[in-house]
């Protein structure tokens, strides 16, 4: 049995982010404590952990360093602040219970460290190793972090290096704006003053992929970087071509027409499943919206419903009761088909998103109302004011990632 552990403390070229194994010594870590120990490359030499000369620290504790040691000066640092700090971390985490006293023996430590090439400071480069070591075996000990936690993250974070967000629609809400106009300098200058906000969808229309072709999701991207962007092909064939070309420039979504064939939808599915990327399926003028939804082994992560312009002879003709359906259909019942978000679109104003809300839609797609405004920010923030605040407006910038 072993645990492993991760943690990052610091800021800076003295940044530490600490990985870390601990298991019993007669197990899997012995041995591979033995062959790290044993297996040295040039530029990654393992070394025991201590406290200082001739003073190792127990459980005993193999450092790897992460980065190359080119010289004496990267030697200096590993040997010195960072060596000194895992062994500390792990000889107070033995004195504060964290390990148990009586098991150091039994037990062994594999350390992977970081320590930046141009790091500085040996005290920042100490507290900072110290602090990460020990936090890192705690979350080790303890199972951190739960796999609640990480599904709860998995959508919301940002990993540092990368330096963008990968949007993902896992708190609706959203409102949509359908870029659906052919001239490039309005897009742009649209986009420029829509607010920023994570509610808000943008959609690559049709008249504009087909006068710029798919590489216009990247001209988007370029003034949005952290949008979530739809790219409206309304597929009918060739839908894995397609959907490969959305996905290299960095579409969020692909549109594709619910009146193609159960065959062409499905590749499309599923190279959207392959490419990462969310299928939208858009049920404009699909006569049968449920029987073809059933028909589908793979259903679609979002369906969009458009609005029926004589939606009491539908109930009729159905014989469904009138509070199940709504002028964009029966959302409910889409749902429980394909446990699918569900998008709305047309005749929407601010008057009517309410309406729309409550029905179910998660998505509410907007056009004109927006795009054609003279005013863009003040239209399209009287839908957002009737939203939830963005899903991480009230989030600590620190986040409470260990519960006290």
């Amino acid at each position: 049995m072993y645990r492993i552990g991760e943690a990052l403390i610091g800021k800076g070229n003295e940044v530490a982010h600490i990985e870390l194994i601990i298991g019993k010594k007669d197990g899997k870590v012995g041995d591979a404590f033995v062959k790290g120990f044993t297996n040295a490359s040039i530029g990654h030499v393992p070394l025991l952990s201590v406290i200082r000369p001739n003073l190792m620290t127990k459980p005993a504790t193999l450092i790897i360093p992460k980065v190359t040691i080119r010289d004496m000066d990267d030697a200096n640092k590993i040997f010195g602040p960072a060596q000194m700090a895992v062994g500390r971390a792990i000889a107070d985490a033995v004195e504060e219970g964290i390990i148990p006293k009586e098991k150091v023996e039994e037990l062994v430590v594999i350390v992977s460290v970081f320590v930046h090439p141009d790091a500085k400071d040996y005290r920042k480069i100490y507290q900072y190793n110290y602090g990460a070591t020990k936090l890192a075996l705690r979350r080790a000990i303890e199972g951190y972090p739960p796999i609640d936690k990480i599904l709860s993250e998995k959508d919301r974070s940002v990993h540092p290096i990368m330096g963008f967000k990968v949007p993902k629609l896992w708190n609706p809400p959203y409102i949509q704006v359908a870029l659906d106009m052919n001239d490039l300098n309005e897009m742009k200058r649209v986009i420029n003053e829509l607010p920023k906000r994570e509610r808000l969808i943008l959609e690559a229309g049709t008249p504009l992929i087909k006068k710029y072709g798919v590489h216009v999701v990247n001209e988007i991207r370029k003034l949005r970087k952290d949008a979530f962007i739809v790219a409206d092909l309304k597929t009918l064939d060739v839908g894995r071509l397609e959907v490969k070309m959305a996905s290299d420039e960095t579409a969020d979504a692909v549109a594709i027409s619910g009146l193609a064939s159960i065959e062409s939808i499905e590749k499309a599915i599923h190279e959207t499943q392959r490419q990462g990327v969310y299928s939208i399926l858009d049920m404009m003028n699909v006569s049968d919206i449920e029987g073809k939804l059933k028909k589908l082994r793979y259903k679609p992560d979002i369906v969009l419903l458009h609005r029926s312009v004589d939606v009491e002879t539908v109930k009729a003709e159905r014989g469904e009761k009138i509070g199940e359906v709504t002028e964009w259909g029966n959302i409910k019942r889409i749902k429980s088909i394909t446990n699918a978000l569900v998008a709305v679109a047309g005749g929407i104003t601010p008057d009517n998103v309410q309406k729309a809300i409550k029905s179910g839609a998660d998505i509410i797609v907007v056009g004109r109302y927006i795009t054609g405004s003279k005013d863009v920010r003040r239209a399209s923030q009287e839908f957002l004011d009737q939203l939830p605040p963005d899903p991480d407006t009230m989030r600590l910038p620190l986040d409470e990632d260990e519960s006290i």
